[in-house]
């Protein structure tokens, strides 16, 4: 494999900081909107910083070393059992919609990652059985 360019090394540099950068910004305007703005302002403020983070963080999660992190078994367990321990508390500690909405989102994390255990689970489980057929060309 070719290394990459000097160019195309500064390239993936400026958009990685770039990328993070959003994420960090759009999470702090939807947390701090309420301690600087009011009213309508803040609304807007915090959905538009929950987007630009939620944008930003997908595109992260999406990068191949990142991703391979995600996926392993001890970070796909932390996930399901901290935010399921975090969607409980916040049905019980957060009081009105508010406290519905955190808890409906967080137990969505956490049954995602549920998913990816299961899903990882099967797979291990189905390979250990299964004997893969011989694909090699014999030449004669």
């Amino acid at each position: 494999m070719k290394p990459k360019s000097l160019f195309a090394t500064l390239k993936s540099l400026v958009a990685d900081l770039l990328l993070w950068s959003f994420l960090v910004v759009g999470m702090a305007a939807s947390v701090g909107a309420g301690a600087v703005l009011d009213g309508t302002d803040k609304n807007v403020a915090t959905l538009a910083g929950v987007a630009v983070s939620l944008v930003a963080g997908t595109r992260i999660a999406k990068k191949p070393r990142i991703k391979a992190f995600l996926s392993t078994r001890p970070v796909l367990w932390f996930l399901f059992l901290f935010n399921g321990a975090v969607a409980v508390a916040a049905y019980f500690v957060v009081d009105g919609a508010k406290g519905m909405a955190t808890a409906g989102a967080m137990g969505l994390v956490a049954l995602g990652a549920f998913g990816g255990l299961v899903t990882g689970r099967r797979t291990a489980r189905g390979e250990a059985g299964r004997s893969v057929p011989d694909t090699r060309v014999i030449s004669r």
